[in-house]
């Protein structure tokens, strides 16, 4: 008898057909919900050329991975009902009362920002002169 059905027959359940409600370990921090009708619309326009889905150029910007060893997940839904021209609904499902509506050619890096995303590179320091030494 497999593992699953001695739960749910330990369980109490009589029904030998039953299924346990099981998990499994997963290395995400984030999940980006993407409107599919929104990005079908437009057909690309976003990227350094133009030519990706929001959902792709996310990927490739935030170098996100893939299954259960990605940190971040970024996935079509269907219709928000918002349904904006020139544009796709985009929202972090861990801020769900915040839904942006992103623009085509909108910068990779505010769209990160704004959903409130991180991704593990580091920025550039920025360098400081002192014009009082010397």
């Amino acid at each position: 008898m497999g593992r699953a059905r001695r739960l749910v027959q330990g369980a109490g359940n009589t029904d030998p057909d039953a299924m346990a409600i099981d998990s499994a370990k997963t290395r995400l921090r984030n999940v980006v919900l993407v409107c599919r009708k929104c990005s079908k619309k437009l057909d690309g326009g976003f990227g350094p050329d133009g030519n990706h889905t929001l959902k792709k150029a996310l990927r490739k910007y935030l170098k996100a991975g893939k299954g259960r060893k990605a940190t971040l997940a970024v996935v079509h839904t269907p219709c928000f009902d918002i349904c904006p021209k020139n544009a796709v609904v985009a929202v972090n499902a861990a801020r769900p009362k915040e839904m942006l509506i992103v623009p085509t050619g909108a910068d990779l890096f505010e769209v990160k920002a704004r959903l409130g995303l991180e991704d593990d590179r580091r920025l550039k320091p920025v360098l400081i002169i002192d014009s009082d030494a010397g």
